[in-house]
């Protein structure tokens, strides 16, 4: 029996009756991580590691029915014995272990392999059958070392406070947006976050992760001259909206996985673009499956036709799932899915 299947509402485990991340309303719901293309409203029930608790009932309400669980602690549930392991994607993120008659499953969620301090770092987990991401599943995709994204960010602020320019980032409000700000140099000037982010700060902050002092942008007014040296961090759909106004003359930026390629970053039309991603990028898709030891492969979203072939060219047993899954980098190109 397949422990796991696609089914309208999502990804289901028959034996245990439950579902991973739907993207439909369901009765029970396992999640991976808050983003909004895993974690939706609607479900009666739902369970998810602790570390993820804060941030779930930020995003879909204080009053969801959550049941939470440790890193690494196990429970069984008709026959199932289900576990969370750090993913290293976002701030309580995590790969799904189910257990059943002697097979092990995991399901990844979304990962990345370089540990960056706002959450706890991907963990490779053994099993039988392992359900991964592909969203940066093409050889294209490698990633530089986070430092040296990190260093660019600070020598583009200075550089535009030099010139009397505000610095304006866009990136994703939840993770990537944390991850910068805890990777910046917070001594070359004052930081101001848009009003989807800061909230999200605090939530951070509240979970011990080490994060630069920030403000509400918006309390700043227009012609404050510290506009001048700060970083200003925004959700890209900021981007040409009448909140820009405020900032007077500035240099914009993009940090995205999807900056590697020349097409998005022409299209987003900003002054810079960092490639930075939450996401692991092809050698570390090879490399996580690889450490799982797993002889079958389930491959979800993203470029999953190039990342199946490659594996069955590996001799692994891969094949892909279809799923509503989406991007949570922000104005991807919209790989297809391909069905091997």
């Amino acid at each position: 029996m397949e422990l796991v299947i696609a089914r309208p509402e999502g990804l289901y485990c028959p034996v245990g009756d439950f579902y991973i991340d739907p993207w439909r309303p369901v009765e029970r719901s396992v999640i991976t991580h808050a983003h909004g293309d895993h974690a939706r409203t609607g479900n009666r029930h739902y369970l998810a590691s602790s570390a993820s608790a804060a941030i779930l009932r930020a995003r879909l309400g204080p009053d969801i029915n959550l049941q939470t669980l440790p890193y690494g602690q196990r429970l069984p549930h008709h026959g199932v014995t289900l576990s969370f392991h750090p993913a290293g994607h976002v701030l309580g993120s995590a790969q799904i272990r189910l257990e059943h008659g002697g097979e092990v499953w995991v399901a990844s969620g979304d990962y990345k392999i370089e540990a960056d301090g706002t959450c706890a770092p991907f963990e490779p987990v053994r099993c039988h059958t392992f359900i991964t991401e592909s969203t940066f599943g093409l050889p294209i995709y490698r990633w530089q070392p986070q430092a040296k994204v990190f260093a660019d960010i600070n020598r583009w602020w200075q550089a535009n406070a030099r010139a009397g320019k505000a610095s304006v980032l866009f990136c994703y409000a939840f993770g990537k947006a944390q991850r910068i700000l805890h990777g910046i140099d917070p001594s070359l000037g004052p930081i101001l976050c848009h009003g989807a982010v800061e909230p999200l700060n605090r939530v951070y902050r509240e979970a011990g992760v080490d994060l630069p002092p920030t403000r509400y942008a918006a309390d700043v007014q227009k012609n404050d001259p510290l506009l001048r040296q700060a970083l200003i961090i925004a959700p890209p759909q900021a981007g040409g909206s009448s909140w820009m106004r405020r900032f007077g003359d500035y240099s914009d930026g993009f940090a995205s996985g999807w900056m590697r390629l020349r097409g998005p970053r022409r299209r987003r039309g900003v002054d810079r673009g960092f490639v930075l991603s939450d996401h692991a990028d092809w050698p570390g898709l090879l490399w996580a499956i690889g450490q799982t030891g797993a002889e079958r492969v389930k491959v979800t979203h993203g470029a999953v036709g190039t990342l199946v072939r490659h594996l069955r060219e590996q001799g692994l047993d891969a094949q892909a799932f279809s799923t509503e899954y989406g991007d949570d980098e922000d104005g991807s190109p919209a790989i297809a899915q391909v069905q091997p």
